[in-house]
């Protein structure tokens, strides 16, 4: 009889760890969610939005240093790189309508 009190005790208190990982993971609303599809779409969109607008701004500062840089070098005045990037900052310029 011990024998089967010690096995409940040892399944009640594994079952127990398991509820408090479940609830760790938050399965509950994991699951919630993948049964409301349109939550789902609309989490997802609003986070693709997010993401775009992200890559789009983080690019956007990223391409300015990288001009700001080459102008700089164009400052320099060194002889062959000079050239090729004042030609390169040139076009692009051209292109942005400055």
């Amino acid at each position: 009889m011990t024998g089967n009190k010690d096995l409940i005790a040892e399944l009640a208190g594994k079952i127990e760890k398991l509820s408090i990982s479940m609830e760790k993971m938050k399965l509950a609303e994991y699951v919630h969610l993948l049964e409301s599809p349109w939550r789902l779409l609309y989490l997802n969109f609003i986070t693709g939005i997010a993401r775009g607008l992200g890559m789009a701004v983080g690019f956007t500062i990223l391409a300015s240093l990288v001009l700001l840089a080459l102008q700089r070098i164009v400052m320099m005045n060194l002889p062959v790189i000079s050239e090729f990037i004042a030609r390169i900052v040139k076009l692009v310029q051209f292109n942005l309508g400055y």
